[in-house]
C-alpha cells in the first residue's frame, strides 16, 4: 500500500464545517465572526511517550486527547486538527486500530481532521489541533489574588502506572490494569473548559505534573499558593484499591510530581465557587478545590494544621529525563 491509499483508507472524510479539507496542499477554515482560532501542537515518539505494546486504538485515543486538553485550558471549542505520523512499514491492523480510536474520540467532539503528512520511520505521532474561543479565553497569565485553587477528575494514577510498567514500583497486575487505562485513554476536559469560560480567572492542562504545572501559572501571573497536602492526598484515586498498601510509596507524592493526568487546574474567586461547583454538575466532571492563590510569590505546601511541610518535588523535563 502506497502513501496515498494509506491516508485515502484510514484518515480520510468528507469535509464537514472545513471549507476544504484532507487532499489539497491547504485547508481552508473560516472562523465565525467574534471568534478566535486556537492552536496547539503535541508529538508522541515511541519509546519516550507510549510503551511498545500499547494497544494502537488506545494510543489513536491519546494522540488527539492530549491535543484536546490543551483547547480545554483554553475554554476553546474544538474545531479540527492536523495528523503527521512516522510509520516502520505499512501495518493495515495496526492502521485500523489506530484509526478507529482517533476517530472515535474526534467524532465525540465534533473534531474533523484536515491533512497533515506520512512518511516512513521511527514510529512518530504528531497533531496540530485548532479551536475557537469567543470572549476572553481562559489563560495562565490571569490568576488573582484570594482565588480558590481547583482540579478536575483524578491526579497520580497514570504516574502510579508508568512507574508500575517501568519495574520501580511493585503495582499488582490489578491495580495496573485500573490505573493504565488513566495513561494510555485519559479524558480531555472539553466541556468544562467551555462551561468554566467567565467563571475562572485563569487554567492550564496538567501534563507534566501539579506541581510544576501550577508553577507556570504562577510564573506567567505573578502570583503565588498554597495547596493544602490533605485534600490534594485525595485525588489519587489508586489508593482506594485493595492493593494499594503493598506499593509502598504516599499518594501525595503522585499527585505533586505524576504527569500525563490531562485534567484542568484552575483559578476562580471565591464568590464564583457556587458556579463551579455548577459546571462540575452539569459537565458531569468532578472537581476539587485544594488551596488558594495569594500575592507572596512561590508555591507552598501544608498540612492540616497550616504547618509548612517540604515541597522538593518538580515537572517532568524531556531533557532532565531520561
Amino acid at each position: 500500500m502506497g502513501e496515498f491509499d494509506l491516508i485515502a483508507r484510514y484518515f480520510t472524510r468528507p469535509a464537514q464545517r472545513a471549507l476544504l479539507g484532507v487532499g489539497d496542499d491547504c485547508a481552508l477554515l473560516q472562523p465565525r465572526p467574534g471568534t478566535q482560532l486556537a492552536i496547539s501542537s503535541d508529538v508522541l515518539v515511541a519509546g519516550r511517550h507510549f510503551f511498545a505494546d500499547v494497544k494502537p486504538e488506545s494510543l489513536g485515543h491519546k494522540a488527539l486527547a492530549v491535543n484536546l486538553s490543551d483547547l480545554a485550558a483554553c475554554g476553546a471549542r474544538p474545531l479540527a486538527f492536523t495528523l503527521a505520523l512516522s510509520l516502520p512499514q505499512v501495518d493495515e491492523p495496526w492502521l485500523a486500530d489506530f484509526s478507529r480510536g482517533l476517530w472515535a474520540l474526534a467524532d465525540a467532539h465534533n473534531c474533523e481532521l484536515i491533512g497533515g503528512d506520512t512518511t516512513q520511520g521511527p514510529l512518530n505521532i504528531c497533531i496540530t489541533v485548532l479551536g475557537e474561543t469567543e470572549g476572553q479565553p481562559l489563560l495562565r497569565s490571569q490568576a488573582q489574588p484570594g482565588d480558590e485553587l481547583w482540579v478536575s477528575g483524578s491526579l497520580g494514577d497514570a504516574h502510579l502506572a508508568l512507574q508500575g510498567l517501568l519495574g520501580r514500583l511493585p503495582v499488582s497486575a490489578a491495580l495496573l490494569e485500573q490505573t493504565r487505562q488513566r495513561l494510555e485513554r485519559p479524558t480531555p476536559r472539553v466541556a468544562l473548559g467551555l462551561a468554566l469560560r467567565g467563571i475562572a480567572h485563569a487554567a492550564i492542562d496538567l501534563s507534566d505534573g501539579l506541581v510544576g504545572d501550577l508553577r507556570h501559572v504562577l510564573k506567567a501571573s505573578g502570583m503565588g499558593a498554597t495547596v493544602q497536602a490533605k485534600l490534594a492526598a485525595r485525588l489519587l484515586t489508586a489508593q482506594h484499591h485493595p492493593d494499594w498498601p503493598a506499593v509502598g510509596s504516599t499518594a501525595l507524592a503522585h499527585v505533586l510530581a505524576g504527569g500525563d493526568d490531562y485534567e484542568l487546574c484552575f483559578t476562580a474567586p471565591p464568590e464564583a465557587h457556587e458556579a463551579v461547583l455548577q459546571a462540575a454538575r452539569l459537565t458531569q466532571t468532578p472537581v476539587t478545590r485544594i488551596g488558594r492563590i495569594e500575592a507572596e510569590h512561590g508555591l507552598r505546601l501544608v498540612d492540616a494544621q497550616q504547618q509548612p511541610l517540604p515541597l522538593t518535588v518538580a515537572s517532568y523535563d524531556h531533557f532532565a529525563h531520561p
